[in-house]
């Protein structure tokens, strides 16, 4: 099977909804093959992750509720790109409002798609080291309910194994994790 270089043809777009963290809408779209049709899109500014990591070998991650799944889901700190906002921004705001710690260093893991097959959403990754706890961290946000949990990168990798309830955009930069403090340890 051959892939056309060509992208389709976008027909029209509606919109069908537009909320506070994204929108969605539907797409009428022709193939460089003729075929048309339609495809839904959430489309959201996109996300930054915070991989803290302590100089024991921890890292912070917090355990909180997601209203789509009904339960408790094991993260790393993360949040919305806020308009204007640029990625390592966010995480840098988001450790101190969700586990209230701010960090020294910041190294780039790398970014992915969260959900190509129906939404247009980035993660941008960044670990972070040198880490000091703040004296007032700022106030979570007032929907937050969440729990900060510390977990080697072994214990965190055999929850994930065990399926204990842990987000893709954690396990995705666990993965990144790894790879980065590899390539550290081989320079």
């Amino acid at each position: 099977m051959s892939i056309s270089p060509q992208l389709p043809q976008l027909l029209r777009s509606r919109l069908f909804f537009q909320g506070r963290k994204f929108s969605f809408e539907v797409n009428r779209l022709r193939l460089p093959n003729g075929v048309e049709g339609e495809w839904e899109c959430v489309r959201h500014p996109g996300g930054a992750v915070a991989v803290p990591l302590t100089p024991e070998g921890k890292l912070i991650m917090v355990r909180q509720y997601r209203f789509a799944t009904g339960r408790r889901l094991l993260e790393f700190p993360a949040g919305t790109v806020e308009d204007g906002e640029q990625p390592l921004a966010t995480a840098q705001r988001e450790i101190q409002e969700e586990v209230g710690y701010s960090a020294s260093r910041w190294d780039r893991l790398g970014q992915f798609y969260l959900a190509p097959g129906y939404s247009d959403e980035i993660i941008y990754s960044y670990l972070a080291r040198d880490l000091d706890v703040l004296d007032q961290p700022p106030d979570m946000d007032e929907d937050e309910d969440i729990e900060v949990v510390l977990l080697t990168l072994d214990e965190l990798e055999q929850a994930i194994l065990d399926e204990e309830l842990v987000d893709s955009k954690s396990i995705s930069s666990l993965l990144l994790l790894r790879s980065h403090l590899a390539k550290e340890a081989a320079d």
